[in-house]
C-alpha cells in the first residue's frame, strides 16, 4: 500500500509542478497578482509531495518490500539500514527521484528567499523551475518508476546494493553532488525569466549570484567527495583517471567556475551580460548533459547507470528541448544584452575576462575528449580512446595560465590598473616562488621535473602573492582608532578571493607531486616478507578472516616501519559478499598531512603467498584539503550582507552608478 501511496503522490508533485510551470507565468504576462502568487505555493506544494514520495521508497528499503522491483534490484536484508538507505539513490530510479526531490527543494528555496524580487520576475522563475520538474517527474512517471511492483512472483530476498557503493562515500557524494548539478537550474531560471519578460538588466546578476555561489560549493564538494571515494575504495590507488563520467562533472564545474566570475563583472560593472547570460545557459545545460551520459548507457563506466534506450532517447529529447529552447530564445533576446562600459586592458573586469575564456577552453577541451569516442563510433570510424594523455597535454598550460592570473588578482582593481607599485615586489616573489619550487621537490624527493617546478613555483607564486596582499589590507597605524591594535579593512568577498585561490593552488601542489612522485609496487609477498617504498618498509604478517552481516573477509596485516621504528599496521581486506559472492578489495590507508601510505590485499597465489599492492603517496590529501578552502570560499560570498537581503533594482543601480559614476543609457 504505501508504494502505491508514493506512486500517488508523485502523480499528484507532476500536476502540481504542471500549474507551477504555467499559472504564473500566465499571470506575468497578463498582470494578475494571483496567478504569480500561486507560483510560491505549488512550489513549496511540490517540495512536499516529493518529499513524501521519497520517503515511502526510504520505507520500502526499510522493511525489506521486495515486491517493489527497484528494492528487490538494490537491496538485501543483510544490507545495514545505513546503507538501505543510501540505495534508495544507488540505482537510476532512485537516483532520479532524489534529483526530483532537491531540484524541487531549490525552487522551494527560491520561493521562499525570493520576498524582495520584483513580483513578475519572482513569478517567471518559479515557472521556469516548475516546467524542469515537469520534465524529470514525467521520466520517472514514464521510464524510471521506482514504484513498480513485481507481482504476483516476487523474490524473497534482494539482489543487494552493488558492492561498491557499500561504502559511506556513496552516502554523502551523490546528494553532495545533485545539489550542485540541480543548483545551477537557479540562475537558468533567472536567465530564462529575463529573456522571456524581456528584461535583462545587469540587476538580475546581483539576484543570480548567490545562487550559483551556493551551487558551485557543493559541486565542488560533490566532485571531491568523489575523487576521495575512488581513490580509497576502488583499490588501485588513484584519484582521478578522466573517466567519462568524471568529466561529466568536471564540465560544469568549469562552466560553473567561469559563471562566477562572469556573474562579478556583471554585478559590479553592469559588463559582459550577453556572455554571462549565456554561461547560466551552458552551465546547467552541462548539468543536463551529465545526466544523459551516465544514465543513457552510452558510456561504459564504474560509475555509469547501465539503462535502456528509451531512457536515453527520453532524456536526449528532454536536453534538445530544453538547452534547444533556451539558446533560441537566447538568440531573439541578445540584442538587448548589450553593454556600454569600457575596458581597461589591465583591470580587474579584463582579468576576470581572461579568466573566463581559460575556464571555457578547458570545457571546450573537456568536453571533445569525452565525446569524442562517441561521436567517431556514430558515423562508422570505429572505437577510438581518449585517455590521460590527451587531457593532460591540453589541461596543464590552462592550469599553468589560470594560476598566473590568480597571482596578479589581488593586485588589480576595478576599472583601472594598480599594481604599478606591487610590480617589483611581485617580481621578486616570482623569483622567491621559482628557487623554492625547485630547491624544496629537490629536498624533499632527490629530483625534479620541469612540470612540478612550473607547478609548484606558481603555486607557491599565488599563495605569496596573496599573502603579502593580505597583510598590506592590514594598518598597523591604527587609524587613529586608539586601541593600540591593527585594523583590518577586508570584505567578505575579498577573503573568498583569497580562499578560493589559495584552495586552487593547494590542489594543484598535490596533484603535481602527486602525479609526479608516487611509488607504486606490485608483488608477491609470503608472510615475513618485506618490501620498501620511499623512506619505509612493510612487512606482511599473513593473513586472517572476519565476517559482517553481508560480506566475509580475509583481512592481511602490513606492518610498516621507518628506520626500525614502527609507524602503523595496516589491513587491507578482500571481501565477498554473501549475497552476489563478488569480491572487492579494501584497501588499507595511513593518512598524513604529507603523505599516504596503502595497502591493497590481491589474491591468494596458491602455496600460501599473496599478491600485494603498495602505494606510496605524497601530498594526496593537499588535492582535497584545496577543495575545502575552495568551497569556504564560496560560503564567505554568502555571507556578505549585501545578499542577506536583495534590494530593488533601482537602489542597487543608483549605488552602482555612484560608486563606478557609469552613466546610464536609455
Amino acid at each position: 500500500m504505501i508504494p502505491e501511496l508514493g506512486h500517488f503522490f508523485l502523480v499528484s508533485a507532476f500536476a502540481v509542478a504542471l500549474l507551477q510551470g504555467v499559472l504564473p507565468l500566465w499571470g506575468a504576462s497578463s498582470g494578475n497578482a494571483q496567478l504569480m502568487a500561486m507560483g510560491k505555493t505549488t512550489a513549496m506544494t511540490q517540495l512536499i509531495l516529493i518529499a513524501l514520495a521519497f520517503a515511502c521508497l526510504v520505507n520500502a528499503f526499510l522493511v525489506n518490500d521486495f515486491t517493489v522491483a527497484y528494492v528487490a534490484t538494490n537491496s538485501n536484508s543483510y544490507l545495514p539500514d545505513w546503507f538501505k538507505i543510501s540505495a534508495v539513490w544507488g540505482g537510476h530510479e532512485g537516483s532520479l527521484l532524489l534529483w526530483a526531490l532537491i531540484l524541487a527543494g531549490w525552487g522551494a528555496a527560491v520561493a521562499i528567499m525570493g520576498k524582495h524580487l520584483p513580483e513578475e520576475l519572482l513569478a517567471r522563475v518559479l515557472a521556469v523551475m516548475g516546467l524542469l520538474g515537469v520534465g524529470f517527474i514525467s521520466f520517472i512517471l514514464f521510464t524510471s518508476n521506482p514504484f513498480l511492483r513485481l507481482l504476483p512472483d516476487f523474490p524473497l530476498d534482494g539482489n543487494d546494493l552493488n558492492p561498491l557503493l557499500q561504502d559511506i562515500g556513496l552516502i554523502i557524494h551523490p546528494p553532495m553532488l545533485y545539489m550542485g548539478y540541480v543548483g545551477f537550474s537557479v540562475p537558468f531560471a533567472f536567465v530564462i525569466a529575463g529573456l522571456i519578460g524581456g528584461q535583462l538588466d545587469s540587476v538580475w546578476a546581483r539576484w543570480s549570484r548567490p545562487w550559483a555561489t551556493v551551487a558551485w560549493c557543493f559541486l565542488t564538494l560533490g566532485i571531491a567527495l568523489g575523487s576521495w571515494w575512488a581513490y580509497y575504495e576502488l583499490g588501485w590507488g588513484g584519484w582521478w583517471f578522466w573517466d567519462p563520467v568524471e568529466n561529466a562533472s568536471l564540465m560544469p564545474w568549469l562552466a560553473g567556475t567561469a559563471l562566477l566570475h562572469s556573474l562579478a563583472v556583471t554585478d559590479k560593472r553592469a559588463g559582459i551580460k550577453i556572455w554571462t547570460a549565456l554561461l547560466a545557459i551552458l552551465t546547467f545545460s552541462l548539468s543536463l548533459l551529465g545526466t544523459f551520459l551516465v544514465r543513457s548507457g552510452v558510456l561504459t563506466s564504474v560509475h555509469a547507470f547501465a539503462t535502456d534506450p528509451e531512457r536515453g532517447a527520453f532524456i536526449l529529447a528532454f536536453l534538445v528541448i530544453v538547452v534547444g529552447g533556451s539558446l533560441l530564445l537566447f538568440a531573439l533576446r541578445a540584442h538587448r544584452l548589450k553593454s556600454t562600459i569600457e575596458y581597461n586592458l589591465v583591470s580587474r573586469e579584463s582579468w576576470l575576462v581572461f579568466q573566463n575564456v581559460i575556464m571555457s577552453i578547458a570545457v571546450v577541451v573537456v568536453l571533445l575528449g569525452t565525446l569524442y569516442p562517441l561521436l567517431s563510433e556514430a558515423f562508422g570510424a570505429g572505437k577510438l580512446s581518449v585517455g590521460p594523455p590527451y587531457f593532460n597535454l591540453l589541461f596543464q598550460p590552462l592550469a599553468y595560465l589560470a594560476l598566473f592570473l590568480m597571482a596578479l588578482a589581488p593586485y588589480i582593481q576595478w576599472r583601472r590598473y594598480q599594481f604599478v607599485s606591487a610590480h617589483r615586489s611581485l617580481f621578486l616573489l616570482a623569483f622567491i616562488s621559482v628557487i623554492l619550487g625547485v630547491i624544496v621537490p629537490w629536498f624533499y624527493f632527490g629530483y625534479v621535473t620541469w612540470q612540478v617546478v612550473l607547478a609548484f613555483s606558481l603555486s607557491l607564486w599565488v599563495f605569496l602573492s596573496t599573502v603579502k596582499n593580505l597583510l598590506g589590507k592590514v594598518n598597523f597605524d591604527r587609524l587613529g582608532n586608539g586601541n593600540g591594535k591593527p585594523e583590518i579593512l577586508l570584505s567578505r568577498s575579498y577573503l573568498a578571493m583569497i580562499l578560493a585561490h589559495i584552495g586552487f593552488a593547494v590542489s594543484i601542489t598535490g596533484i603535481a607531486f602527486t602525479s609526479e612522485y608516487s611509488i607504486e609496487k606490485d608483488v608477491r609477498m609470503y608472510p615475513g616478507d618485506t618490501l620498501n617504498a620511499g623512506a619505509y618498509q612493510f612487512e606482511f604478517k599473513g593473513v586472517h578472516t572476519a565476517s559482517e552481516s553481508n560480506y566475509r573477509a580475509i583481512v592481511g596485516t602490513i606492518e610498516v616501519t621507518q628506520n626500525g621504528k614502527l609507524i602503523t599496521q595496516l589491513r587491507p581486506e578482500k571481501r565477498t559478499y554473501r549475497v552476489q559472492q563478488s569480491s572487492m578489495t579494501e584497501a588499507a590507508i595511513d593518512a598524513g598531512f604529507f603523505r599516504d601510505l596503502y595497502v591493497a590485499l590481491g589474491d591468494s597465489l596458491g602455496d600460501g603467498s599473496w599478491a600485494v599492492r603498495v602505494y606510496y603517496k605524497p601530498f594526496v590529501r593537499w588535492i582535497w584539503m584545496g577543495t575545502i578552502f575552495m568551497s569556504l570560499g564560496g560560503a564567505l560570498v554568502l555571507a556578505d550582507r549585501r545578499y542577506r537581503k536583495l534590494r530593488s533594482k533601482s537602489v542597487m543601480v543608483e549605488a552602482r552608478n555612484q560608486q563606478f559614476n557609469v552613466k546610464r543609457v536609455g
